[in-house]
């Protein structure tokens, strides 16, 4: 079984049992000791996955982390693990960036997990880095993220040439962020960038707005377009028949309206609390540009939450009592699961026939 499936597996089991895991030591039973397992390493081997890991540090005595994974006696990689409810930052790693200095470790992973993300040393050696240069969710795991994971394999570990991408890792990922910020949000640099491509003469404000608002749905027409055409290319070599494809516009939709994966990841979360009461399918998504509506038997009368996904820098996830809304930070998408009182409740109150 390759590292693909074994992923898929166990993203299976962290949707359906996340919930109930809202300890440190049933996230690390349930959800991270699969995953070093699907990685190759053998966690039933005190000398490969050392649990409870100590090291003293300074006048720190006795502090542990919870995993070392280790080989020919050396630490290769350190593991703080946290609540699968919990949302990671860098105030969670403490630890980890003590012992970094004071062990052979060059690499550490902090999660709940459901989130992973992996820390070097990057910008000075022997001292972790306080950005991880690689991240991935189990909400979401893309084709690219389990390219990455083999590279951390007990069979293809190779720690040099991990410490030499981690840093193209860092930069593609800040890179990815600036360029998400900039087709969501587009700058005055990028806006006037594109304006002076297309534009001749002096840009007036008006154009100026006109053109920022059209940037970030142009871009999500080639994209579109681009994957469209690859789904054909697909269908063509296979089908043993050509048939021409209907003519379709290749303009901008009217409504605008693309539904993000962490819209989908979150909507999935939301079914599985439901599921706690109903049948999943009941709950239906339906998106629109402002917020993307979560509804009960696909009745826009019965909202059971909504999510304010739409900005690249803040996040809120709508939960209601009545017709009043409460919106929510929602930094990372585990943060839903802390909402489950709120969801069940709302669902109680739209169908009075589910028990109390």
């Amino acid at each position: 079984m390759d590292l693909g499936t074994r992923l898929a597996e166990l993203q299976k089991r962290t949707i359906e049992h996340r919930e109930v895991l809202l300890t440190e030591e049933a996230a690390k039973t349930a959800l991270v000791m699969p995953f070093l397992q699907s990685l190759g390493y053998d966690v039933f081997n005190p000398k490969e996955v050392v649990p409870e890991f100590t090291a003293d540090v300074g006048i720190k005595k006795g502090e542990k982390v919870d995993y070392a994974i280790c080989a020919d006696g050396k630490v290769n990689i350190l593991i703080e693990c946290k609540p699968s409810t919990s949302e990671l930052n860098v105030h969670h790693a403490s630890q980890l960036f003590r012992y970094f200095s004071v062990t052979d470790a060059r690499l550490a992973i902090l999660t709940n997990g459901v989130n992973y993300q992996f820390f070097s040393d990057v910008e000075k050696p022997n001292k972790m880095d306080e950005r991880p240069f690689f991240t991935f969710s189990m909400d979401a795991i893309k084709p690219s993220d389990t390219r990455t994971l083999e590279k951390f394999a007990k069979t293809d570990f190779d720690i040099d040439k991990i410490i030499q991408e981690a840093g193209n890792l860092k930069l593609q990922s800040l890179l990815r962020k600036a360029i998400e910020q900039e087709f969501s949000e587009p700058s005055d640099e990028f806006v006037r960038l594109f304006a002076a491509k297309v534009v001749e003469g002096r840009l007036t404000p008006a154009t100026k707005e006109n053109i920022a608002r059209m940037i970030p749905n142009t871009i999500g027409s080639i994209i579109r377009d681009r994957v469209n055409e690859r789904l054909s290319s697909a269908l063509n070599a296979s089908a043993p028949v050509a048939v021409a494809p209907e003519k379709t516009d290749s303009s901008v939709p009217e409504d605008g309206i693309v539904t993000t994966q962490e819209e989908w990841s979150g909507f999935h979360i939301v079914q599985a609390i439901a599921s706690r009461l109903i049948d999943p399918k009941r709950v239906v998504i339906r998106d629109s540009k402002s917020y993307c509506a979560i509804l009960l038997d696909d009745n826009n009368r019965k909202t059971v939450a909504r999510m304010w996904f739409n900005s690249p820098t803040t996040r809120y996830f709508g939960t209601f009592q009545g017709k009043d809304e409460t919106r929510h930070p929602m930094p990372e998408l585990t943060g839903i699961y802390q909402l489950l009182p709120q969801i069940e409740a709302r669902l109680r109150e739209l169908d009075d026939s589910i028990p109390a």
